[in-house]
């Protein structure tokens, strides 16, 4: 499939990590072949107690007395999948398709965040030929849902003073600082009551086009949840139906694609349901029609269920509720133009017998207004009688342009490539900051190549940014040599 693509070593092992399932959670199938290529290496390698991978190269002849330079990844992938595409994430290997200078996959997630990182990583690791000094490879686990890996590390395990973060996704730019992060879980009480209408109805939200909650919030793209929310709203001004349940979103770190509710109709309310939702969906359609070209909606009959529909005052309550909650770019960046200071995502919602869980992820590079966002949050679910359940978050990650590891690395990059490098901070969780505060002194940089749309079936990989990427590393790693 990579044949024509270089570096063929790295786009060998990238070819393996595509056959070989590794949703957060699930990662330890792709450790494994780290560890494998490691002992046919005769290189050292190991697994912590929480399932990282850390791999020791040493280094080339005359290049001992160097500082030991770490090369960090996450062996984890988002399985995101189109409603129409049957994929098993647990078994199945993801197809992938070279098409016009880009790799994708076809109606699923590709896992180019962060395979082609590991995959960089790997061919370090079997590339006889390159100058380096001594190397260690941290491959963290669970990145994608909580940060488990790099959040779980014990100090000590790493003896390096320089890290290279290869999980940024624009080849041509250093990122230099990131945002940190904390979810809000939320239980909101249910009472059920006894069933009128006769009709079982699914109204659907679908066809968006969702991506990362923090790379892609300031697209301005819909959040299924909250256009479902607002056809609800709408439709209770005018018709007395019953809503059986609520379901949408399936990854925190996501902006939800796909959402659906349930309710129950009597029969001679179904004609004019159905014109007063194709209206209001044909304005919310207008409204996004410049970034969400294929948002549709549908309206069906479904076979009954036993399942009682919500009281009116529980389903006002819920609709309000999700009315109410926070979602997209809260503030920018005062001082750096186009970077998202605060945001939040309304990313999951399920509904259960008596109860539906809302989960809502925040992000900011300022920790007094993530704390602030996350009160407001609260404060709706005060308003609404909900029960809310706050974890520490992962901290941010401060830009430091003094940092020495920069200058060596913007020196470089205009060497290879007679250009100037960008230097950002971006709006996303890195492992960096927390590595950095778990070793504290920690030099780092994260680049990467260019990866678009990433944690949704439209995510993809620029081959002739890999080839670059791969070019830089490697003259990188002899510099710092």
């Amino acid at each position: 499939m990579f044949e024509n693509l270089k570096p063929i070593l790295l786009w060998k092992h990238f070819a393996e990590i595509l056959k070989i399932p590794h949703c957060s959670g699930n990662e330890r199938a792709l450790g494994e072949y780290v560890l494998t290529v490691a002992k046919r290496l005769n290189l050292n390698g190991r697994r912590d107690k929480v399932g990282n991978v850390i791999v020791a190269r040493k280094a080339s002849p005359g290049h001992e007395n160097s500082a030991g330079t770490i090369l960090q990844v996450h062996l984890d992938m988002v399985g995101e999948k189109n409603s129409d595409v049957r994929h098993d994430f647990t078994k199945d290997p993801i197809l992938a398709v070279v098409e016009n200078e880009w790799v994708h996959a076809q109606g699923t997630t590709l896992g180019s965040d962060n395979g082609i990182g590991v995959a960089a990583c790997l061919a370090v690791m079997e590339d006889a030929s390159l100058t380096h000094g001594p190397l260690e490879f941290l491959f963290t686990v669970d990145e994608e849902t909580g940060l488990t890996g790099a959040t779980r590390i014990q100090k000590g395990a790493l003896s390096g003073t320089r890290l290279l973060n290869l999980d940024s996704e624009d080849e041509g730019t250093f990122t230099i600082g990131c945002a940190g992060g904390a979810d809000s879980e939320i239980t909101f009480p249910l009472k059920r009551a006894k069933r009128r209408g006769k009709l079982l109805c699914r109204l659907r939200v679908y066809g968006l086009r969702g991506g990362h909650s923090g790379l892609d919030i300031n697209l301005g793209r819909g959040n299924a949840l909250k256009l479902l929310a607002r056809l609800l709203w709408q439709a209770q001004k005018n018709f007395r139906y019953q809503l059986v349940g609520v379901e949408g979103g399936n990854k925190r770190n996501a902006i939800p694609r796909e959402a659906w509710a349930d309710i129950l109709l009597e029969p001679g309310q179904m004609k004019a349901f159905a014109a007063f939702v194709k209206k209001s969906a044909a304005k919310i359609q207008s409204e996004y029609k410049a970034v969400e070209k294929d948002l549709a909606y549908s309206l069906e009959k479904i076979e009954a269920e036993k399942t009682d529909p919500l009281t009116q005052a529980a389903q006002k309550g819920l609709i309000n509720f999700l009315i109410s909650l926070p979602h997209g770019v809260l503030v920018m960046h005062p001082e750096i133009h186009g970077l998202v200071e605060t945001s939040t995502n309304l990313a999951i919602i399920q509904t259960l017998p008596n109860r539906a869980e809302v989960v809502c992820s925040s992000r900011s590079s300022v920790a007094s207004a993530l704390e602030a966002t996350r009160n407001m949050i609260e404060a709706c679910c005060d308003l609404a009688g909900a029960k809310i359940f706050q974890a520490p978050g992962y901290p941010g990650w401060a830009p430091n342009l003094a940092s020495p590891l920069l200058q060596t690395l913007k020196e470089v990059y205009h060497q290879v490539f007679n250009k100037e490098i960008e230097v950002v901070a971006v709006h996303a969780g890195l492992e960096c900051g927390i590595l950095g505060e778990k070793f504290p002194g920690m030099d780092m940089i994260s680049f990467g190549p260019t990866i678009r749309h990433p944690h949704s079936p439209e995510e993809r990989v620029n081959t002739a940014s890999v080839e670059k990427f791969w070019k830089f590393l490697t003259a990188a790693l002899a510099r710092l040599s």
